[in-house]
């Protein structure tokens, strides 16, 4: 029986092999440039490991949500382009500049904070975004023109440097992609007419990387294929080639022998039906682990799957483990790469009535992180 080292309540296992041959998988798929997305602490599995593990695959850029997060990775070392494009209003972008970090621009506003934070002999990459359906940032088309010939008059004047044009998609349906895809080429040709040929066009993420090959223009965003997980509601991790990298684990804590009719975890809203096993995982939703997957989530005790048992409390949850052999420090697996045999990350969205991206980003700093490579 497996089990986590002595002391050791519950840890995620983070394996930065299944990240870099991640990359190398949808960069030979896509034949594009790879900017690996690690915001949000690398979607729970450590923002720098992960970065790391990404360039190592070949991504040649990064991406993450704002400034903090890119500052941070400046501090571990790495030296590669790093994009941030969702800032605060009034954020200088003074400390940005100064770390080379290149930044998202998506009204004139942020266009001339960019340019302030300019200095003599160094220029401030930005990449445009575009308003192209989603609704959220990004110049509308009608802002166009405007954003677009001062952005041209600010790299004349070496202020600044447009390194791309993006936006993003609502992987809606195929048809709603196209229509933003289209969207985006005509500001792609009122930007040429402005005077701006960024290097750079990148409006797909994972989902249309794989799925809309005309959406990848040579350049895409990798988010959650990164980590190994799928997109897709009907298509899974090993159907892509990839390899899921996180495995969440705990060891029980403690084994029980319960009769029939035994009331489990808050409310007794689930009780015994016979004399049975009872196993308690120390990991609850103040670790990410989703209340509303009580009752639902499965988890591998002995190479055997079971369900929790009951309510999800914050630090931990019963498994009812029927005559099964447990005893307390065996291996509980809640999820990771299920062609090794463990629950999908997936089936704990579906328990939860969410996706795979919040199952793994939400998992809490108490839930330490160990670095493996297989």
């Amino acid at each position: 029986m497996t089990r986590l080292p002595a002391g050791v309540l519950r840890e995620a296992s983070i394996d930065v092999g299944a990240i870099t041959a991640n990359v190398r998988h949808l960069r030979a798929l896509t034949d594009s440039e790879i900017i690996a997305v690690v915001k949000a602490d690398g979607y729970g599995h450590g923002a720098v490991r992960s970065a790391v593990a990404a360039l190592e695959g070949g991504a040649s850029r990064l991406g993450v949500a704002d400034i903090g997060e890119a500052l941070a990775l400046r501090r571990a070392g790495i030296t590669a382009p790093i994009l941030a494009w969702l800032h605060a209003p009034g954020t200088s972008f003074v400390e940005a500049a100064s770390a080379g970090i290149e930044l998202g621009i998506s009204n004139v506003d942020q266009l001339l904070q960019a340019a302030a934070a300019a200095s003599a002999d160094r220029a401030v990459g930005v990449h445009l975004k575009l308003e192209t359906g989603l609704a959220r940032n990004g110049v509308a088309p009608e802002d166009q023109r405007v954003v677009f010939a001062e952005a041209a008059r600010l790299e004349r004047i070496g202020k600044l440097r447009v390194i791309g044009l993006f936006s993003h998609l609502s992987n809606t349906s195929a048809e709603d992609d196209r229509a933003a895809l289209r969207v985006f080429h005509e500001g792609v040709g009122i930007a040429a007419s402005a005077g701006l040929a960024p290097p750079l066009h990148h409006i797909a993420a994972t989902h249309a990387a794989i799925a809309l090959p005309e959406a990848r223009l040579g350049c895409v965003r990798i988010g959650i294929g990164l980590y190994g997980l799928s997109p897709f509601a009907d298509r899974s991790s090993a159907e892509l080639g990839l390899r899921p990298a996180m495995t969440l684990r705990a060891g029980v804590a403690a084994v029980r022998r319960v009769p029939a009719g035994h009331g489990v975890s808050y409310g007794y809203a689930y009780r015994t039906d016979r004399e049975t096993t009872l196993a308690l995982v120390p990991l609850g939703y103040a670790d990410g682990v989703p209340r509303q997957a009580s009752g639902a989530g499965p988890v591998l005790i002995g190479g055997r799957r079971h369900r929790v048992a009951g309510r999800i409390a914050m630090d931990q949850f019963v498994v009812d483990v029927g005559d099964a052999e447990v005893a307390v420090g065996d291996e509980a697996v809640l999820f990771g790469d299920p062609t090794l045999g463990a629950p999908a990350a997936d089936e704990w969205a579906d328990a939860a009535g969410t996706i795979n991206y919040e199952i793994v980003t939400r998992i809490g700093p108490r839930v330490g992180r160990r670095q493996v490579s297989a």
